[in-house]
């Protein structure tokens, strides 16, 4: 099955396999899977599409551009051997805060009540027991009293005497500090730029890759997106723009409203984000993230942690199977496994255990309900057809699939708004369409050259290209939106409800 093929469910080359009168076994939430070490063999990313993988991750805080271009070559060779589109998401690095190195490879323990010194004075190569270089940059955004989180909130430090050189902190939480740890400060407000000049060089890396999606990490404000969008537009490139929420500053209600609106989604990246705001406000935070985003029509990824003990083992513990089903269960369009198959052991394994999770969370009969949380006024006619057909498809009996034809994937992510248990087939020309649809939650991208179609036989053969997929028999409904032009952008106007069996024109 092109959006979850888990031979274990005796389910193989589907996208969907029917179970009774009304319901389907199939799969609504993606999968994001980072390419590392363990996932590079041409061999590994096949079996990881088989598995369920709907888009690839290329994590450009490690490798180079030969790297990430060897890597997107061999994702998209399998996705066409195997017939399955899939996508891939450049993730730039960001500007990662950290401190300097420790002389000798030293590593000192941290031991709580002790004082410990973050200086500009020393030596960026040379640490000792209790000191270590930071910026003078970092120093400027401090103030006395300021909570700092090194390596992703391990340790925690209370600043207590600052000068322009030197902030004297006081350990809160001890531990073992190695060379080049993160640092966060609780509650956010350090000034790094969203955009550094690394990220600026990967982006254009990712242009010439040909990526789908474009993630920027350390996101605080709208303008960090505009800026992206305006340089991927000079490099030739039109990849959806995903702003990752890991500052504390970006889930402000203004900032967070202006930033949804300016990007194409957002990847709620709880690592650095708890470290900034507190585990323990990470539930309500992520689920309002989740329901702004869909409200304005926009993509979530839900990422960080989902299944880390399978970088060992080949099992989730039922913490990770809870944290995956409550994302699904909050509405995200996908979640996001990094270092499980970057460089875990089992890749293809953990992407097999986290789709039968997202399928038993998706048998919650809420996700069953027709909750449309899509904008209620419509701005467009093909927005207007997209969630007419939804609310038709999720109201008339003996439907059993939505079939859109499309030439840039938006009547489709339209569509994916509204909560529904039927299979939305996006039939698209290009391989890029299909790429950026493998996303968006409830859709199965499937090609259809239809401009080598005669117009009056396309609505035939896009029934019988999906038949077999959705296992449709005489007799069932099925909806199906198109344009009066093929390969027009924003032309979807119509929509027509046919039934199998009946001689469809």
């Amino acid at each position: 099955m092109h959006q979850d093929q888990d031979s274990s469910d005796g389910v193989e080359n589907k996208e969907i396999e029917a179970v009774d009168s009304r319901q389907v076994t199939w799969r609504r939430t993606k999968i994001v899977a980072t390419v590392g070490p363990s996932s590079q063999d041409p061999e590994i990313i096949a079996s990881m599409i088989k598995a369920g993988v709907n888009v690839f991750r290329l994590n450009f805080s490690h490798g180079d551009s030969s790297v990430h271009e060897a890597s997107a070559a061999r994702i998209r060779q399998q996705s066409v051997s195997l017939g399955i589109p899939v996508g891939i998401l450049c993730d730039l690095q960001g500007p990662k805060i950290r401190i300097g190195q420790f002389k000798q490879s030293m590593a000192p323990v941290l031991e709580v009540g002790t004082r410990f010194t973050l200086s500009s004075k020393v030596d960026p190569a040379a640490g000792e027991e209790d000191q270590v270089y930071l910026a003078p940059w970092v120093l400027a955004d401090l103030a006395e009293g300021n909570r700092l989180l090194l390596d992703d909130g391990r340790i925690e430090l209370l600043v207590e005497t600052l000068d322009v050189d030197s902030a004297v902190c006081r350990v809160v939480q001890g531990g073992t500090l190695s060379s080049h740890k993160g640092v966060n400060k609780f509650g956010g407000g350090l000034s790094a730029p969203a955009l550094t000049e690394k990220d600026l060089a990967d982006l254009e890396v990712a242009a010439r890759i040909g990526t789908d999606f474009l993630a920027v990490s350390f996101v605080k404000s709208a303008e960090d997106i505009v800026l992206a969008r305006t340089r991927l537009l000079a490099a030739g490139s039109h990849a959806r723009i995903i702003a990752k929420m890991e500052r504390a500053e970006a889930i402000e209600d203004l900032a967070c409203g202006a930033i949804i609106a300016a990007a194409d989604g957002i990847m709620v990246a709880r690592g650095d984000l708890g470290v900034e705001i507190g585990d323990e406000n990470l539930i309500a935070v992520q689920k309002d993230l989740i329901s702004r985003a869909i409200s304005a029509n926009k993509v979530t990824i839900t990422a960080t942690q989902m299944m880390e003990s399978m970088i060992e083992a080949p099992s989730p513990t039922r913490a990770e199977v809870f944290d995956v089903a409550n994302a699904v269960l909050d509405g995200t369009d996908a979640v996001m496994l990094s270092a499980e198959t970057a460089i875990g052991a089992f890749p293809a394994e953990t992407v097999r255990a986290m789709a039968r999770v997202i399928r038993g969370a998706e048998r919650h009969p809420t996700l069953e309900r027709d909750q449309n949380r899509a904008a209620t006024g419509f701005s467009d006619i093909d927005q207007a057809v997209a969630l007419s057909a939804m609310y038709a498809a999720n109201h008339l009996e003996g439907l059993r699939a939505v079939i859109c034809l499309t030439e840039t994937g938006t009547t489709p992510r339209w569509m994916s708004r509204m909560q529904s248990s039927l299979p939305i087939f996006a039939l698209a020309e290009q391989q890029a369409t299909s790429a950026v649809t493998a996303l968006y939650k409830g859709v199965v991208p499937v090609t259809f050259q239809a401009s080598s179609v005669k117009p009056e036989l396309i609505n035939h053969l896009a029934v019988e290209r999906v038949q077999n997929m959705a296992n449709l028999k005489p007799g069932d409904l099925v909806i199906m939106t198109k344009g009066d032009f093929i390969n027009v952008h924003g032309g979807t106007n119509t929509l027509k409800i046919l039934r199998i069996g009946d001689k469809i024109q």
